[in-house]
């Protein structure tokens, strides 16, 4: 959970894969006391529920239609409610959060559209923050992957300097010490990401950089760890086949773990909401 401030008014965002920001804190801009009528009032008007099953439809292949068009040709008073738009037309774009931080969510195209209709220049104060907040966490994400960038060039020196104490032997011609070298960094670009970095650069010309430079950071953290430990196995004179084997297996297991972590975290952060 985390929040931004549009002109002084706090509204919390909740943080899993995308974001859905409060309905019910950009209500209370309009309505302090009772910001849930005012979510209720916007949501029973035909062309708010025109916009939501526009956005559902593209965003939501069990967005239930039928019911849709069923609640679209009554005739009379449209009301509409958060708890009926998630139950009964099996809506994604709205949410609600009992408890603490409590009310109504929804994502954030949806919730421009509502802070719109409560304030336009409301609405922009809040998309200026919201900007703020994404460039804070793009910022954050580059200075992981830099880092783990930065360690991974600092592990290759531990690679290289294994590969020059037990492969690299006098009689080698300086051709072959590069070949010694760069049949080594294949070696663990295979083991990572199943291709050379020539092959990396034959499938995808138009990628700017290198192989590692268009990683993950969990590939560059994978990496890191592939590289000290094929610089043991050099140490113990371990064959090449027999270490490529060996470094795609931990490859995966680990790629495997982070993944269920990842998960894991996701799981824990939805009970949250």
């Amino acid at each position: 959970m985390v929040k931004i401030v549009a002109n002084g008014n706090e509204i919390q965002i909740l943080k899993s894969d995308t974001d859905y920001i409060s309905l019910t804190d950009i209500a209370k801009y309009s309505n302090p006391d009772d910001p849930r009528i005012v979510v209720s009032n916007w949501m029973s008007n035909y062309s708010t529920i025109d916009f939501l099953s526009v956005w559902e439809s593209i965003n939501n292949p069990n967005f239930n239609r039928m019911e849709f068009h069923t609640v679209r040709s009554k005739t009379g008073r449209l009301v509409m409610t958060p708890k009926r738009w998630i139950e009964d037309l099996n809506g994604i774009g709205i949410t609600s959060k009992p408890g603490r931080y409590g009310g109504t969510y929804a994502h954030s195209d949806i919730a421009f559209e509502f802070a719109s209709w409560i304030s336009p220049e409301f609405k922009l104060y809040i998309i200026q923050d919201y900007q703020r907040l994404k460039q804070e966490e793009s910022y954050k994400n580059q200075i992981e992957w830099q880092t783990n960038r930065y360690i991974s060039k600092l592990n290759y020196s531990i690679h290289t300097d294994a590969i020059k104490e037990h492969l690299i032997t006098p009689e080698l011609t300086p051709n072959q010490i590069r070949y010694t070298y760069a049949n080594e960094a294949d070696m663990l670009n295979t083991a990572l990401y199943g291709m050379t970095a020539k092959e990396f650069k034959r499938r995808y010309p138009n990628k700017e950089g290198n192989l590692r430079d268009n990683s993950t950071i969990e590939q560059l953290l994978i990496m890191n760890n592939l590289q000290a430990i094929n610089a043991e196995m050099n140490k113990q004179n371990v064959p090449m086949a027999v270490r490529l084997r060996e470094l795609n297996r931990i490859a995966r297991e680990q790629q495997e773990i982070l993944i269920n972590s990842n998960q894991k975290a996701l799981q824990d952060l939805k009970k949250l909401q």
